[in-house]
């Protein structure tokens, strides 16, 4: 038996062994295939707004129109929100068209939502004062 060990071969297992070893094998690919079920924690980035490159700038743009989407949603009915939105996305695509081909288009047409819904966010507040 030492010959075998030392060309490479190993001894003879026993049945007991064989039988463990598909049993490894079968929870060791549960496990990976119930990992993409366990929830991720998603952090968000440290990024200072208005950022530093184009991917940081058009998360602040992002968040930026999350927020003001958020307050005009608390502010008006439903059906007046969905056709805002509509609206002012139709109108800033046709603006800045002529930037499509460009890498910086969708960030021009996110900063331009932005921008509008934070004008109404004004006059909204200046009619309630």
């Amino acid at each position: 038996m030492e010959a075998a060990v030392l060309v490479g071969h190993t001894s003879r297992s026993s049945q007991t062994e064989l039988h463990a070893e598909p049993y490894a094998m079968k929870r060791l690919l549960l496990v990976f295939l119930l990992f993409p079920l366990m929830p991720v924690r998603a952090q968000e980035p440290d990024i200072q707004c208005p950022g530093m490159n184009t991917i940081e700038m058009r998360w602040c743009a992002s968040k930026s129109l999350e927020e003001s989407d958020q307050s005009l949603r608390q502010q008006l009915p439903p059906a007046i929100f969905e056709n805002w939105r509509r609206a002012t996305r139709e109108v800033c695509a046709v603006a800045y068209a002529p930037y499509l081909q460009g890498t910086i288009y969708p960030q021009m047409v996110v900063g331009c939502d932005d921008r509008l819904n934070r004008v109404l966010l004004e006059e909204l507040q200046d009619l309630r004062k």
